[in-house]
């Protein structure tokens, strides 16, 4: 399975089988699938999402957004119970500018959730934890 680092942004190749086992990037060093949710920038977003065969989902936020802070311990919930299912991301809208133009944000808090390099689904407004996380599987 290829999985982007979203530390350092660099490709590696992971056996499904040891996804469970807490595979780390072999040039950095960094869990390919952390416990909580990763920001990053355009450039490793975009190589994520084109290339990553684990789904991956991307809260797109700006620390001026009340509801996007608000959103932000349920993100990190939502990761510790999607951990092998998918892959959290988070990109702050106004350090990275072209990422709202890329994917055609709107408002904010926005989520996509990507996948085999293509845009699966996309919600918008804060939620709870469950919320995110049925939604995520729900889209297969």
């Amino acid at each position: 399975m290829k999985l982007t680092c979203l530390s350092c942004g660099q490709m590696n190749r992971v056996p499904e089988e040891r996804l469970a086992a807490g595979p780390k990037c072999g040039v950095c060093g960094a869990p390919l699938i952390p416990e909580k949710p990763v920001s990053v920038d355009f450039q490793t977003l975009e190589k994520a999402a084109k290339s990553d065969e684990l789904p991956l989902l991307v809260d797109y936020w700006a620390p001026w957004c009340g509801p996007c802070r608000m959103m932000a311990p349920e993100f990190e919930k939502a990761a510790g119970l999607l951990k092998g299912q998918a892959r959290l991301a988070k990109i702050d809208t106004e350090r990275n500018p072209d990422a709202t133009v890329r994917w055609n944000i709107r408002g904010i808090p926005a989520f996509i959730l990507f996948r085999e390099g293509r845009e699966r689904a996309r919600l918008s407004g804060a939620r709870p934890a469950g919320q995110l996380v049925e939604w995520v599987r729900q889209q297969g």
